[in-house]
């Protein structure tokens, strides 16, 4: 198989198949997900969050980062998880997302952040199809790494533009 079948001035199949992707690795209910590394601008131990009356349950409220208020939500809520208690491994995930207010940032509640992992885009799988009932269209992939599969997600589908006015 011809795995140069590039256009002039991009890259060709083999290529794309050697690219390494970086995910940030973290856990939620005992389950591996990971996300693009550079939809991350930094890491938090669990900080101070104040409420927001009348949001939904995942929405744990704001947080004041240097001045700047993020909202933040608690992603194993969101995902319908059964709630943790927080302890001294729960940790907010700083994204920058895509809205139609354009670039947004929004802190994620996860249960521990575990490394940045390389991904070879030949170990990523298509997200498998869960039915027209089950929203999970922000599963990009499965991915297999160091044994264990890891849940790639596309952050910019995990909130609809409505939960993002929240933040806005």
């Amino acid at each position: 198989m011809n795995t140069d079948l590039g256009r002039p001035g991009e890259p060709g199949l083999q290529a794309v198949m050697d690219q390494e992707n970086k995910f940030l690795q973290f856990e939620l209910d005992g389950e591996y997900y990971g996300v693009d590394i550079l939809k991350v601008r930094e890491i938090n131990g669990l900080m101070d969050i104040t409420a927001v009356p009348q949001t939904p349950l995942f929405m744990k409220g704001l947080i004041n980062l240097r001045g700047k208020v993020v909202p933040v939500i608690d992603l194993r809520l969101k995902f319908g998880l059964p709630e943790y208690r927080y302890d001294e491994r729960t940790s907010i995930i700083v994204i920058e997302i895509k809205s139609v207010h354009g670039q947004v940032q929004m802190g994620i509640v996860v249960d521990t952040v575990s490394e940045v992992v390389n991904i070879r885009a030949e170990n990523i799988e298509p997200a498998p199809n869960f039915g027209a009932r089950l929203k999970s269209d922000y599963i990009r992939g499965m991915a297999k790494a160091k044994g264990r599969v890891i849940i790639i997600l596309d952050i910019d589908l995990i909130l609809t533009d409505e939960e993002l006015t929240f933040g806005a």
